[in-house]
């Protein structure tokens, strides 16, 4: 007869879509070790249907376009931060891609992000960034910054969207069909899988920020203005890749 610690470890590395076949094999195993472990898997099993319905429903917009061969989703990060740049990404998933767990990025933990970071390049047709610095911000202001980096990240594309799907704004100067939709990163698949792509990318970078400009904490406020970098930003002034614009109420630049 099986161990009860065997079946343990066989539901626990077993993959959800092949979790309900084995749980059926024990399902007349009367010892209550095995009962209790088939009970948590069927909550696991149910937790998982849950997710391929929630991620089924997130591909509804991309389904209005039924005749559109490339629908690429756009988002941005950056827009509060009081340093480093403003990062949009744009994404195009293939059609049949089975990807599970895709959110909002702020609606996500920093392993899960990555973890779907890999998986988003994987399984896209075309990934582009556009990544637009703290002087330009600046110059120009964070919202139409903002929209150089969507340009960017459309131009950096090696497969050019027909169709784009945007979280909440409307991109001037750009020919390409748009659809903005409010809440669109937790809406909309392609749209939640540029959200994950651009934070990541945003992330790393505000990481390398922080050994260049050490005392600010970029590791791990990403130039948001946590207690501990505006209390850095009031002893010892702003960096480099400070937004002179965003941070006059804590410097007397």
């Amino acid at each position: 007869m099986e161990s009860i610690t065997g079946i343990r470890d066989a539901v626990k590395a077993c993959p959800e879509e092949e979790l309900e076949a084995l749980l059926a094999t024990y399902a007349d195993d009367s010892r209550a070790g095995v009962q209790s472990i088939v009970k948590s898997g069927q909550k696991r099993l149910e937790a998982y249907r849950r997710e391929l319905a929630r991620t089924d429903e997130m591909w509804h917009y991309e389904r209005l376009y039924p005749d559109r061969e490339y629908i690429g989703g756009i988002d941005e990060v950056g827009r509060g931060p009081l340093a480093g740049p403003v990062v949009a990404a744009c994404v195009i998933l293939r059609k049949d891609c089975k990807l599970l767990y895709v959110n909002d990025s702020k609606q996500l933990t920093e392993k899960k992000r990555e973890e779907l970071y890999e998986r988003i390049l994987d399984e896209a047709v075309s990934v582009g960034i556009g990544v637009v610095s703290h002087e330009v911000i600046d110059e120009i202001n964070i919202l139409q910054a903002t929209f150089r980096a969507m340009r960017e990240a459309i131009d950096m594309m090696s497969v050019k969207p027909d169709q784009l799907l945007v979280d909440a704004v409307h991109i001037p100067g750009i020919a390409i069909p748009q659809r903005g939709i409010v809440k669109g990163d937790a809406k909309s698949i392609s749209i939640a899988a540029a959200s994950i792509v651009a934070k990541v990318t945003r992330d790393r970078m505000m990481v390398d920020m922080d050994e260049r400009y050490p005392g600010y904490g970029f590791a791990g406020n990403k130039g948001y203005g946590s207690a501990e970098h505006i209390k850095a930003l009031r002893e010892i002034g702003p960096c480099e890749i400070h937004r002179r614009s965003f941070i006059h109420a804590f410097t007397n630049e």
